[in-house]
């Protein structure tokens, strides 16, 4: 079954997974931050953590990206929930996006945008990662977890969770954009696929 804030997700049949979106990060909307190191509002990483305190059940592993906006809400969470083992696991960090990291999407140079959307698993954006890239990384953080067989709870970025997305489907590659899921949880929001 799957259950989440608002939205039912795609289902893989295995242990629950938790999928937590860092809360709204200190960066000027527009902007592209993938991989960039940017720090999260810490009043809303608060409520999101009390959020999430309250509605995590016992016996749960803590995987988290290493970067700051969600290492702070996985530190805060862990202060409410001393029960939560965590690790750090840079696969689930976000998409890099080299050079286009900090620019704002509606300065990047429109041929390079075009020619991402044209060759969408393989183009390295801004000269960083390709989406295909992405998916293995993200893919072997997915299998590392199923195989595990423990429920877990993933701190991490939207565009993690929309890759989970078509792994909980058994998709491993998406060719085209339009494949790419459009949704997302909100800041601070979460979806849980069981």
């Amino acid at each position: 079954m799957s259950t989440s804030q608002g939205v039912d997700q795609p289902l893989a049949p295995a242990i629950a997974l938790w999928l937590v979106r860092h809360a709204q990060p200190l960066v000027e909307p527009g902007v592209c931050y993938g991989a960039m190191d940017v720090a999260a509002d810490p009043h809303a990483t608060q409520l999101a953590a009390q959020a999430l305190a309250d509605a995590l059940p016992l016996g749960l592993a803590l995987v988290s990206s290493p970067l700051q906006r969600c290492e702070q809400l996985t530190k805060v969470l862990r202060g409410l929930r001393p029960d939560l083992t965590c690790t750090f696991d840079a696969r689930l960090t976000e998409m890099d996006f080299g050079r286009w990291e900090g620019q704002r999407w509606d300065a990047i140079d429109r041929a390079e945008l075009e020619s991402w959307t044209q060759a969408f698993a393989t183009w390295r954006c801004g000269g960083g990662e390709c989406v295909q890239g992405f998916m293995d990384r993200v893919g072997a953080a997915w299998d590392a977890t199923r195989a595990s067989g423990q429920p877990t709870v993933w701190i991490a970025h939207a565009g993690v969770i929309r890759a989970a997305q078509l792994l909980a489907q058994g998709q491993r590659q998406t060719d085209r954009a339009e494949q790419w899921p459009k949704a997302a949880p909100a800041f601070g929001q979460w979806w849980v696929q069981t």
